[in-house]
């Protein structure tokens, strides 16, 4: 399941930022505890201007797609799977932490884990094996980086769950990096980190250890209520809920240590119900980690299960790293400055790690403000269009004012961007070139009348 359903993010970029190829990558990779990592290794041409060619194959361009090449190059990285990364060892935390704890018949781990599966899906295992309705929020241009109308680079690994279930898993965990078009700030990146985590019962192995247990059932024709679904029997819920919260207890408890406080928060996902958000207390804070719930049965039946019943979870890599390491910024997972690096470098993967902030570099900021086109604008487009321009050099950009012209009804939007370096001290010279450039490409690409 995916962290959290929260897109709040339709891209209008010329096609010349798009053409990419990518040699040298495998397109999909399966396994049951590692797996080879995606080589990084770009190599960019534009052979045809109407096609993408990434990870070995060819993506013609349409009207959706809205990928750019910044973010491609990000494709292949795969910082979870490099050692001694903090992405990794909260990963191999949570994989030793599954590996231990839950054992199969056969003395071997019930838990396979897949930490190498393509990011390209198709629109149809993003949204539709999810049964995410046609007109959802979530499936906008905005909100996702799209190949095309057909293909588009995951936005969360639940994009895998039908797959993984119809080969005839019931117990696994898919780890990967996700994209989706967000705003900017310190917590928040168009490429991140997300485990997935599904669990399947059948009627006997749900109510084995249940006294009068034979007696009950998982299924039933009954009525859709908050509390559970209409196909489901509610002992069979109850369980199912029970087991899930008492597994992510366990978990957080092993990462962040005892006398953790956790609450649970009722919330809403499409593919699965009921649903919870996770939160843990802090240093005094409430944080939320991780969203979960039981899964949809409709999804479970059509991936072949139909004579069982489960959960799914999703977390975020980057959340739990930044609160168990004090991680303040999330640009820095992509730093390859040693003194970053060099801080995660343990013999054991649960060492206590306090983070050393680097020296904090003066921030440089500039504003900028424009009238907005009559058309359909987002300010995902802007953040979008700073981001591929400016890149990891803009730690934040901020709406600051919103204006309304009382006579000609025109709406003027007046930004906020906060350079800073996580590595060096940025010049005013070198800020005021990118500024510039992105005032220019705002009129350029999105349409808007400049008023600097």
């Amino acid at each position: 399941m995916a962290m959290l359903w929260k897109f709040m993010r339709v891209a209008k970029y010329s096609k010349t930022t798009l053409p990419l190829k990518v040699k040298g990558i495998p397109t999909h990779s399966r396994h049951s505890s590692s797996s080879k990592s995606v080589p990084s290794d770009f190599a960019a041409s534009t052979p045809c201007s109407n096609t993408v060619e990434l990870l070995g194959k060819s993506y013609p361009q349409d009207d959706y797609s809205n990928v750019t090449e910044k973010i491609l190059s990000k494709v292949g990285k795969n910082l979870h799977n490099k050692k001694h990364h903090p992405l990794w060892l909260i990963k191999e935390q949570v994989k030793d932490h599954f590996y231990k704890q839950y054992i199969g018949r056969r003395g071997t781990p019930l838990f396979s884990v897949y930490d190498g599966l393509s990011p390209v899906v198709t629109v149809q295992q993003n949204f539709d094996n999810l049964l995410i309705p046609q007109n959802h929020a979530s499936r906008k241009k905005e909100d996702n980086y799209y190949l095309n109308r057909d293909h588009m680079l995951r936005a969360h690994t639940s994009a895998h769950q039908w797959d993984l279930i119809r080969s005839g898993l019931d117990a696994f965990l898919a780890v990967g990096d996700v994209y989706r078009r967000d705003t900017i700030d310190n917590t928040h990146y168009p490429v991140f980190h997300q485990m997935e985590g599904v669990r399947l019962f059948s009627c006997h192995e749900l109510f084995s250890n249940i006294k009068d247990g034979e007696s009950f059932q998982l299924f039933e024709q009954g009525h859709r209520t908050a509390h559970k679904q209409e196909c489901h029997t509610m002992e069979a819920v109850r369980l199912v809920e029970f087991n899930l919260k008492q597994v992510l207890t366990k978990l957080m408890t092993h990462i962040f240590g005892d006398g953790l406080q956790i609450r649970w928060v009722d919330c809403y996902f499409p593919f699965t119900h009921p649903s919870f958000e996770m939160e843990i207390n802090f240093q005094g804070e409430w944080l939320e980690v991780l969203g979960c719930g039981v899964m949809e049965q409709q999804l479970v039946n059509s991936a072949g299960a139909r004579d069982k019943i489960g959960w799914a979870f999703g977390l975020g890599l980057e959340r739990l790293a930044m609160i168990l390491y004090d991680i303040p910024d999330i640009r820095l997972f992509w730093s390859e400055d040693e003194r970053f690096l060099k801080q995660f470098v343990v013999p054991h993967i649960c060492q206590k790690i306090k983070f050393q902030p680097l020296s904090r570099y003066p921030p440089l900021i500039n504003d900028i403000s424009f009238w907005l086109p009559s058309a359909a604008y987002s300010k995902n487009d802007f953040y979008e269009l700073a981001r591929t321009i400016g890149g990891d050099l803009i730690e934040k950009v901020v709406l600051l004012d919103e204006f309304t012209h009382p006579k000609t009804k025109k709406v003027s939007h007046c930004y906020r961007i906060v350079y800073r370096h996580p590595e060096r001290t940025l010049t005013q010279n070198e800020v005021h070139r990118i500024h510039q450039t992105i005032e220019e490409s705002a009129v350029r690409e999105l349409g808007v009348e400049g008023r600097f």
